[in-house]
């Protein structure tokens, strides 16, 4: 069984903004997410590399990201494990949620 243990959340700061990167097996850019402010709400642009899915993490991570700590976040994120069935993905799933919540739980901006 996978425990994807080797997914990793590495945190790069530029100035008061934050960049996340999200990796595991065969770490790739699959899609980026950036939330911003514009006019006092939250906006997100996401830019999705074909045949690629990280998108649907990546949106939802940068606009709760960039909410709780009031600045511009970008994810890039690139997970690849060949021939995953519908379980693991949601395993994937549960493990990146785990290490964003560990980080926000963590991290003093």
């Amino acid at each position: 069984m996978m425990t994807f243990q080797d997914i990793k959340l590495e945190v790069i700061e530029a100035g008061r903004d934050v960049l996340l990167l999200i990796t595991g097996g065969e770490a790739h850019i699959g899609a980026t997410s950036t939330a911003y402010w514009h006019d006092g709400q939250c906006q997100v642009e996401t830019i999705a590399i074909p045949h690629h899915k990280e998108h649907t993490l990546t949106e939802s991570i940068a606009e709760r990201a960039a909410n709780q700590l009031q600045c511009t976040v970008s994810v890039v994120m690139g997970i690849h494990y060949d021939n995953l069935n519908k379980a693991q993905i949601l395993q994937i799933s549960d493990r990146v949620e785990e290490l964003f919540q560990q980080f926000l739980q963590s991290y003093n901006h």
